[in-house]
Order: C-alpha cells, then sequence, then structure tokens
C-alpha cells in the first residue's frame, strides 16, 4: 500500500465523525478536540480531493454527494478496523495468563497458593512454564516472569514477590547444637547443592566453602535438594521463601541465616498486560505478605 495515495488519517476520522454526527460540535466533542480542529481536518481534505465534501449551515453540516461516498467508505473502513482491534483484544484476553519462574520457585512457593487464586477468580487460566533461562516478557510469549536477582532489569517492571534471604537448613537433629549459627563449624558436614545453581555456587566461594568438595552431593533441581536435605543427607543453603513452610512444619530447620537484600524473587512484567495478567499479578503480589 502507497499511503502517499491516502490522505491523513486524522483528518479522515475527523471527518467520519462530522458526517456521523451530522456537527462539527459533536465530533469534536467526541473525539476530544476543538471544533476549529474538526472544521481544519475536513477543509484539509477538501483541499487534497479538489471537491466540496460538506456543506456548512450554523453549526450543522450537510454532505455533498462526493461527500456522501466518502463518509460511507470512512465509516465501513474504520468500523473494519475497529472489528479487527475488538477481535484481537478479545482473544489475548480469552487466552491464558502465561507465567516463566523457576522451577523450585514454581513447584514450593507458588503451587501451594493457586488454588487460593482460582477459588477467588476460577475464570482466568494460568499457564505455568518453569524454566532457569533469563525469559524477556518483551520479547518471548509470556505475560509474567519471576525473576531471581537484583530487580534492575531495564524496560521491565520488576517488584519484589519474596525475599531471597539465604537460610542454611538441615534435618532436625542432623547438626550438633553447638555447631548451630557457626558457618565455620557447619563448614565441615556434606552440603547439598543444585547442579547448575550458579548463585549458590558464587555464595560458597564468597565463604570458603568447596562447591565440588567429594563429600558434596549434587542434584539437578533445587526439589530434589530440599526432599535429600528432609531426608537427612547433608546441609542444604535455601532462599527462606521458599523453605519457610518446610521450618514451620519442623521438616528443616535453621542453622545460620545471612541476609542479602536487596537479592530477591521479583515479579517482572512489561508496561501493557492483559487485563487478565494484571488480576494475577496483583493477587500474586498481595499474596507475597502471607507466606
Amino acid at each position: 500500500m502507497n499511503w502517499k495515495n491516502i490522505p491523513s488519517l486524522h483528518a479522515l476520522r475527523a471527518f467520519e465523525a462530522a458526517a456521523r454526527k451530522k456537527s462539527f460540535t459533536a465530533a469534536a466533542n467526541e473525539l476530544n478536540v476543538t471544533e476549529a480542529a474538526v472544521r481544519q481536518h475536513v477543509r484539509g481534505l477538501e483541499q487534497w480531493f479538489g471537491k466540496d465534501l460538506a456543506e456548512r449551515s450554523g453549526k450543522g453540516l450537510s454532505l455533498t454527494e462526493d461527500g456522501q461516498l466518502l463518509a460511507s467508505t470512512t465509516s465501513d473502513s474504520f468500523q473494519t478496523l475497529a472489528h479487527g482491534v475488538n477481535n484481537l483484544m478479545r482473544k489475548e484476553e480469552d487466552r491464558p495468563v502465561t507465567i516463566t519462574l523457576p522451577p523450585a520457585f514454581a513447584e514450593i512457593w507458588l503451587m501451594p497458593k493457586l488454588e487460593r487464586f482460582w477459588k477467588e477468580h476460577p475464570e482466568i487460566e494460568v499457564n505455568l512454564t518453569p524454566s532457569l533461562s533469563l525469559a524477556d516478557p518483551r520479547k518471548d510469549t509470556f505475560d509474567l516472569a519471576i525473576r531471581y536477582g537484583l530487580g534492575d532489569w531495564p524496560g521491565l517492571e520488576a517488584t519484589p514477590i519474596a525475599s531471597a534471604e539465604y537460610v542454611v537448613v538441615a534435618k532436625p537433629g542432623l547438626v550438633e547444637i553447638a555447631t548451630r549459627g557457626d558457618l565455620n563449624d557447619l563448614k565441615t558436614y556434606a552440603w547439598l547443592f543444585e547442579t547448575t545453581r550458579q548463585e549458590h555456587r558464587d555464595w560458597a566461594e564468597r565463604h570458603g566453602l568447596n562447591f565440588d568438595a567429594q563429600a558434596n552431593r549434587h542434584y539437578p533441581t533445587n526439589s530434589m535438594v530440599i526432599a535429600a536435605a528432609r531426608a537427612g543427607h547433608g546441609l542444604s543453603l535455601q532462599s527462606r521463601a521458599l523453605i519457610q513452610t518446610d521450618l514451620e512444619l519442623e521438616l528443616l530447620e535453621e542453622l545460620y541465616a545471612e541476609d542479602n537484600a536487596p537479592l530477591g524473587y521479583y515479579l517482572v512484567a512489561h508496561s501493557k498486560l492483559s487485563t487478565k495478567a494484571r488480576v494475577f499479578a496483583d493477587w500474586a503480589l498481595r499474596g507475597s505478605n502471607h507466606q
């Protein structure tokens, strides 16, 4: 399509409204512009076509034969455009809310809360995509992402959803009382790590703990790490948000805590969310205060 052969869409929109309302004033009110602006657009179209389109009578108007032809064409075209836009918006609103997030966070933090969400919003379907990759909601087919980090991702809205305070935990009774709270004493025990968890490897190196020591055990997922810790296989470094329930049920006990704010889990989104995605985001952020 050669847009040079088509007059200004703003002018066509102003003419369509004036022709439909048969009034410059009513068209101006509908478009939230001045009456002078509408009149100017119509005059501009007449100059572009080299034809009279409307006959002015006070604040009202009547269309010439050419004006009636253009009015019919613009009305049909704008209705078709509006229909297409509305269909696309309905399609967007009808599809599930898609969320990408770390597997352990999905299983341990979010899944137990989803039943409460569906009781409040049974009409909203939610699709979870557990992944360790750093998805970008602006480019990928996700509405929302939950990320671990500092919350400083340019161009994205990032809101804290769960603390990442590090806690060293183990099965109750595994560690002697005398060594609890002293990280140096805890280094003598076997540790359990997720194989690809870079932030835990970095933490171990900062604290003089050999991540790859022969006594330590490594698992492909954090859920397996937590299961091994519950079974008494060793010590585990976890974000408090992921093991808070285990601590409350006394399946694990806290041996050492270290606050690494502002590190945490963040709900990440682009600026324009569907209505359903916004509902879920608001619910998740409220729920994060009731862990």
